[in-house]
């Protein structure tokens, strides 16, 4: 079965591509749709694009943009993606998936309060995790506040990823309870150790993941003040005594 047409923002057509979009699929021997080869391929390069310009620019950058990058038409991202909340909740899941599963990790590996959430924390700046995570796992409001009123955090690039508190619904089931659970169950610890300090939350921890994970165009400059970053970061989280 093919099946043609050009599908714009939010339903619109879009001219971009300057002709009709083909995407190709095939029924299994269940009844199922299932990708063809060249559709699976297109697909994977446009969640590769997604993530690498949402992660350079913030989820506020175009469509177009992810496009350009993927090297298709437009039309062939809106064909996939109807419109950018949706490929933005796809990529969301997919790096909070990511984060769950290395916290759970960090959680098995380290008997060590402490070590678990610092592993935790290194591995997560190491994979530019913090750029992708969807807004309100931060806990972020449009004016660039923490939800509960306790502190205030930087903004984040780009405009979509501070619409919060009107673009909530987008992100629900995006798999953020569990993300927070499994965080939660490693800030528990290390405070319950005496090893981190009592008025660390969790959007506090992962909001070092987001603010620890800057995007500079020279690799190794990156991963150098990604460490250098953190390892501030993490003196500033542990206990003191007297704390």
């Amino acid at each position: 079965m093919r099946v043609q047409g050009r599908t714009g923002f939010h339903g619109s057509p879009s001219p971009a591509d300057g002709g009709a979009v083909s995407v190709s699929a095939a029924t299994d021997g269940n009844g199922r749709t299932t990708l063809r080869v060249d559709a699976q391929r297109n697909l994977e390069h446009v969640l590769r694009a997604a993530r690498e310009v949402f992660g350079e620019s913030g989820y506020g950058a175009p469509m177009e943009d992810v496009a350009r990058r993927a090297r298709v038409g437009v039309g062939t991202v809106y064909r996939r993606f109807p419109s950018k909340e949706v490929l933005v909740r796809r990529i969301a899941e997919e790096e909070t998936a990511r984060l769950t599963e290395q916290a759970r990790a960090a959680l098995g590996q380290e008997d060590r309060p402490w070590a678990a959430l610092e592993r935790f924390l290194r591995g997560s700046v190491a994979s530019g995790a913090g750029r992708l995570l969807p807004p309100q796992v931060l806990g972020v409001g449009p004016d660039g506040a923490l939800l509960d009123g306790v502190t205030r955090v930087p903004q984040q690039r780009g405009d979509a990823g501070l619409r919060v508190v009107e673009q909530r619904q987008s992100y629900e089931g995006s798999g953020a309870e569990a993300l927070l659970e499994v965080v939660g169950r490693l800030v528990e610890r290390a405070r319950s150790a005496g090893e981190l300090r009592t008025d660390v939350t969790v959007s506090d921890v992962l909001l070092v993941i987001a603010t620890a994970a800057p995007s500079l165009p020279d690799a190794a400059q990156q991963a150098a003040a990604s460490a250098r970053l953190l390892d501030i970061l993490l003196a500033g989280l542990r206990s003191r005594p007297g704390d």
